[in-house]
């Protein structure tokens, strides 16, 4: 059987104002191969943007079973998963949490590979993870910014703000 290397991922979201304009970076890394993608939308939120990198990174995996390290700067994100929070939601049907919509979405790409989550400390000259924080930016407020239209982000729900 060909072993297939490990995937690095390294992902980071923004916005501006929370809610606001925000962005979402990944910098994807299998051996010697890179790929960076970003997207933003007009009105959302940081972690929304911080759980859709990783989602956007994991979906762009083109086969089954990887081997993959995600580094992110986002403790909901990393917590989520490394102390069981997500576990918790899905036996509670996701009632009272905040982006349903994309932990539903997580879940399904999740299982599909081998997935390791770290923690990393944001803005601490990370190379990768500074990447993706100016790609995240770019994509969201700067764009705005520049004066391009951003699509809604059509999972993004202000009354989550009362949920725990």
């Amino acid at each position: 059987m060909n072993q297939r290397p490990p995937i690095y991922l390294y992902t980071d979201g923004a916005s501006s104002g929370n809610p606001g304009p925000g962005g979402y970076g990944v910098v994807l890394k299998c051996g010697d191969a890179m790929k960076e993608m970003s997207g933003g939308f007009i009105q959302t939120t940081n972690n929304r943007m911080e759980l859709l990198a990783v989602i956007k990174g994991l979906e762009a995996i083109k086969w089954e079973n990887a081997e993959v390290h995600v580094y992110s700067d986002s403790s909901y994100v990393v917590n989520a998963i490394n102390k069981g929070w997500l576990e918790n939601w899905q036996r509670k049907g996701f009632a009272k949490v905040k982006n349903p919509d994309l932990w539903l979405r997580f879940s399904a790409i999740y299982k599909r590979h081998r997935v390791a989550f770290h923690w990393i400390k944001g803005h601490a000259g990370h190379p990768e993870n500074e990447r993706c924080d100016r790609l995240a930016v770019e994509a969201g407020a700067g764009a705005v910014a520049a004066g391009k239209s951003l699509p809604p982000d059509p999972g993004y729900n202000p009354d989550e703000a009362t949920l725990i």
